[in-house]
């Protein structure tokens, strides 16, 4: 396996590879020593878990169900299409990039299947399943709140989104009957193993793509020249956690804002551009110009859309794809009505 960033999902194959056999030869298959506990142990980790099985579903989830292990596959894909079509759908439902992806199979065919046609997906063969709870790219730094509840908060979201599909009537309309919270806070020293987590993972929706380490968070908290703001978003059906992370370096004849990042989960939602726009209104009450950091990593241009959709203007430019955004403020935004905003600054 690649020693790159970290895995943020592992897609299973099942027979001989979660469990000993084949399920539509023998019903009497039995699981590979020590998976239960391998696979228990990623989800405490925040680490999501799918499925491709080339095999019949309803006898695929009957069997996993029976060994109390159905509830831990997002999007699993049981049919008899190629492996490389599987992974491609719950990379899509799922919403990361191929590269945080670890596909484990016992036939090197379908390995290579996989490889030739998503060459930046990881694949191991199943027989070093064993070594999966060892390896760095499947430990996290920290292990926070968040990462622990990862899963049930993807599992709520697939359940919006069902009813999202269903629902008969204008988008706005729906969105206002999630009833949801989005709160804006300075981030606490309790806050910070997940604020390091958020630069980390988020790549599509990061305005520099820098990663800050714990240390470096806590001196910017403490920092009297800087604001280091953090969100959590939830609605009627449950907490989606903390989605976004700001700095601002609060100059003394402007604001910069140095890091703005927002969890790609939540773009559906409408939540995008709020705590921009709540930056934007704070700048403008202190009578400061606003000034915003963007650096093009090639995964990001949702981000550099969303500066320009809020009414940013590029200042400058090196050339190497860094740029300075600037904003007049002399037009903000307002929230949307269908959010309910909560403000925990000083």
């Amino acid at each position: 396996m690649d020693e790159k960033k970290d895995i943020k999902c592992i897609v299973w194959d099942l027979d001989n590879t979660l469990w000993d056999g084949v399920l539509i030869e023998s019903g009497d298959v039995q699981l590979k020593p020590g998976i239960i506990e391998i696979i228990e142990t990623l989800d405490k980790r925040g680490i999501l878990q799918s499925v491709a099985s080339k095999n019949d579903y309803d006898l695929a989830m009957s069997k996993l169900k029976e060994f109390g292990l159905d509830d831990y596959f997002l999007y699993p894909e049981i049919h008899w299409n190629a492996k490389s079509y599987s992974v491609e759908r719950i990379q899509k439902n799922i919403n990361i990039g191929m590269d945080a992806i670890l596909f484990v199979d016992d036939q090197e065919f379908e390995l290579e299947e996989v490889k030739n046609t998503h060459p930046t997906v990881n694949c191991i063969n199943s027989e070093l399943y064993q070594t999966l709870l060892d390896n760095p790219r499947l430990n996290p730094k920290f292990i926070t709140v968040d990462s622990a509840r990862r899963r049930k908060m993807y599992q709520a979201d697939y359940i919006r989104k069902q009813l999202e599909e269903e629902y008969q009537g204008p988008a706005e309309s729906f969105l206002a009957s999630l009833n949801m919270k989005f709160t804006i806070s300075d981030a606490m020293e309790e806050d910070l193993k997940r604020a390091e987590e958020l630069t980390v993972r988020t790549n599509q929706l990061n305005a520099t793509g820098k990663t800050f380490s714990y240390d470096e968070l806590n001196e910017l908290r403490l920092s009297e020249n800087h604001k280091l703001l953090i969100c959590e978003l939830e609605d009627k059906y449950g907490t989606y956690g903390k989605i976004g992370l700001a700095l601002v370096n609060m100059m003394e004849d402007h604001w910069r804002l140095e890091m703005m990042l927002m969890s790609c989960r939540v773009v559906s939602r409408g939540v995008g551009t709020v705590l921009l726009s709540y930056i934007m209104k704070e700048a403008k009450k202190n009578n400061k110009t606003l000034l915003a950091n963007f650096r093009d990593t090639g995964r990001n241009r949702m981000m550099n859309v969303s500066f320009r959709f809020s009414g940013f203007q590029e200042k400058s430019s090196d050339g190497n794809g860094n740029y300075i955004f600037e904003h007049t403020l002399d037009n903000i935004a307002e929230f949307p009505e269908y959010i309910e905003v909560c403000i925990n600054t000083l």
